[in-house]
């Protein structure tokens, strides 16, 4: 009698998108860009800190239909590099940091269901942020349960303070005593450089066609 060869089960699919957009307003995209932008900077120089904005983010093996998109997270412990989709089991750790850029229409969710959901994931802090009215909340887990972190917000994940000026949220270093680049900042200070050293380099040529 010859065995019938067992068939290899298929593989399972784990979609790169949800079908929805990164934000609702541009005010919302350029927050998460900005977030995005300065927390990579910061730990540029750590290569186990991975982070992320607008990733699917799939907590459960073997069920596709079971994953959350943070709009920025940050991973301590996890090698850098680009990834299409975070697998928390093939990582081997869930962020520890979660940022939602909330609204009016993902208030309700921000602040219940995706609380609770990733205080279930062990995500050590998570805050919520409305760029519409600078409205900010953070939460810090103790035990199973979030507890709300007094203001001023600090985050002891990151090593960082949490500012919001003209509606916007920013971060604050407060070993440098300095407000965390945003990009919109980053390539103005470039473009003022480029612009400085052009002018040394033509003083420069001045003084030496001095007699």
């Amino acid at each position: 009698m010859i065995a019938t060869p067992l068939k290899t089960p298929p593989a399972i699919f784990y979609p790169e998108t949800d079908g929805k957009p990164m934000g609702e307003t541009d005010v919302h995209i350029k927050q998460i860009l900005n977030l995005l932008f300065t927390l990579s900077w910061f730990y540029r120089d750590d290569p186990q800190a991975y982070v992320a904005a607008d990733l699917l983010l799939y907590y459960m093996e073997g069920e596709p239909k079971e994953f959350v998109v943070p709009d920025v997270f940050v991973v301590k412990g996890v090698p850098k590099g680009e990834r299409r989709v975070y697998k928390v089991w093939e990582e081997g750790r869930a962020p520890d940091v979660v940022f939602e850029i909330t609204s009016l229409s993902t208030r309700r969710e921000d602040l219940g269901s995706k609380k609770v959901l990733y205080a279930d994931l062990g995500i050590t802090e998570y805050f919520v942020f409305d760029p519409t009215n600078g409205s900010l909340h953070g939460f810090r887990l103790h035990g199973t349960e979030y507890q709300l972190i007094p203001s001023p917000l600090f985050s002891e994940s990151l090593g960082l303070e949490l500012r919001v000026q003209a509606n916007r949220l920013r971060l604050y270093d407060p070993k440098t005593k300095t407000l965390l680049m945003t990009a919109e900042e980053e390539a103005a200070g470039r473009a003022a450089s480029d612009e400085e050293i052009k002018r040394l380099k033509a003083e420069i040529e001045r003084l030496k066609g001095k007699p």
